[in-house]
């Protein structure tokens, strides 16, 4: 079983490959959309590169906090994100593929956006898996404190508490209850 550094570690460094996907993904869009104003008439697939990287990269930055703050929180915004860039690459996927089967001079370039949104499509996925992975983690560790805290006051309440009031008899007290032991 990975230990949660190591999932922190690869949740980090996948949130910074999605992080450069996205902003290759938007590049990539950019110079396709200035292409495509040279020829002809902008259709709907042209900027959904740059959708795709967008989303692509609001979810490694997410990816990055939750590698920080490991909160509840981040880590269902972050999976909430890993999602809508799952979306995100596979429309991009389709649109470009749509755009592919028109004869011009892009090819290249929809050859380059559709790798890269199953580039993205992929670490999307791997984020979500290791997300699942690092909460189920967080879990377990907070179960483990939450069971060692309360085995430690049950401890304290069965200690013997002595009563200088009881003229030098010790008394001992379990679970509330107190006996006189002589």
């Amino acid at each position: 079983m990975c230990s949660s550094r190591k999932i922190l570690w690869s949740l980090l460094l996948l949130s910074l490959v999605e992080v450069g996907l996205g902003v290759a993904s938007i590049v990539l869009g950019a110079v396709g959309i200035s292409w495509v104003r040279g020829e002809h008439k902008p259709q709907q697939g042209d900027a959904s590169p740059v959708w795709s990287g967008l989303c692509f990269l609001v979810c490694g930055m997410c990816g990055v906090l939750c590698a920080r703050k490991r909160t509840g929180l981040i880590m269902i915004l972050f999976s909430a994100c890993c999602i809508c860039g799952l979306i995100g690459g596979i429309l991009n996927f389709q649109f470009v593929r749509a755009l592919n089967k028109r004869p011009d001079s892009m090819r290249s370039i929809h050859l380059a956006a559709m790798t890269l949104a199953c580039l993205g499509i992929s670490s999307c996925t791997l984020s979500t898996w290791l997300t699942c992975r690092l909460a189920s983690s967080e879990q377990q560790r907070m179960f483990l404190e939450r069971e060692h805290s309360l085995h430690h006051s049950h401890e304290m309440t069965e200690k013997e508490i002595l009563d200088n009031s009881s003229n030098g008899i010790p008394q001992v007290s379990y679970n509330g209850h107190t006996t006189v032991s002589l």
